[in-house]
């Protein structure tokens, strides 16, 4: 069983985030240099972005976020060819902080399965309350050249579902649990708080902040229900509110019997 939870809480981690890796200690060279100052450049925009959003709302001008940046439009185009080069840009700002808030303290082999699901949409949630404009930029798709719909709340539920799946099998396949149909699991689980994100704002004004708790104490109930549904199938008896290695070690004792 250590093993398990050495392997389990190694990926716990790993799995929900790809953390930056620390620079090498190779001299920088002038096009390194080069390349940092655009990339500040670039963060100062997105920055300036957020904030525009913010406060105007989901359906900025270029020439707006030129100015909060202190810059001129010129400028701004050439750090990003075109508006969906930006909205790709805060949208993946969006993701990463949403993994920065939920990562530090995740571990859903050490931790009850309800504490780590409060947790990780609690993480989600007060990043997406924290901007809504923003989740509604995205969401809106103004940027995108289609003009269609933003592919931010369908490109993170697919994400986002992925590394559960992956973390999930990890888990099922370390006690020899099989591990079939986790990947619709997965993708309900996550799919119900995304789309219930969009229920969320939509019943808060603009002007005032979503209430994190609410969603977090709807979402959770009805993401553990999805969850436990796969568990009783697969004939897995776990309390929400007890450390998971414990039910993976039940798992573990009643297969070694058969």
């Amino acid at each position: 069983m250590d093993r398990v939870l050495s392997n389990v809480k190694s990926r716990s981690t790993r799995d929900l985030a790809d953390s930056p890796r620390a620079g090498s200690n190779a001299p920088v060279t002038t096009a390194d240099a080069a390349q940092t100052a655009r990339a500040r450049v670039r963060e100062e925009f997105i920055d300036a972005a957020y904030r525009v959003i913010d406060t105007d709302g989901p359906r900025p001008s270029m020439d707006a976020i030129a100015r909060a940046a202190g810059g001129s439009k010129p400028r701004l185009y050439r750090q990003f060819a075109d508006k969906h080069e930006l909205y790709t840009a805060i949208a993946q700002r969006m993701r990463e902080d949403i993994y920065r808030r939920v990562l530090p303290d995740f571990n859903f082999a050490l931790q009850s399965p309800m504490r780590s699901l409060r947790h990780a949409i609690t993480g989600y949630a007060e990043e997406i309350g924290g901007h809504p404009n923003v989740f509604r930029f995205l969401v809106l798709g103004s940027s995108t050249p289609s003009g269609e719909p933003g592919s931010f709340p369908l490109d993170i539920g697919r994400e986002l579902a992925q590394r559960m799946q992956d973390l999930a099998t990890a888990m099922l396949e370390a006690v020899h649990v099989d591990s079939s149909g986790i990947d619709y699991t997965a993708q309900a689980a996550v799919g119900s708080i995304v789309a219930c994100t969009d229920l969320w704002l939509s019943k808060t004004p603009e002007d005032e902040p979503p209430p994190v708790q609410t969603f977090v104490d709807e979402v959770s109930d009805l993401v553990w229900g999805i969850i436990a549904a796969f568990l009783r199938r697969h004939k897995l008896d776990v309390d929400p509110d007890e450390p998971m290695f414990v039910a993976l070690t039940r798992a573990q004792e009643s297969a070694a019997k058969k």
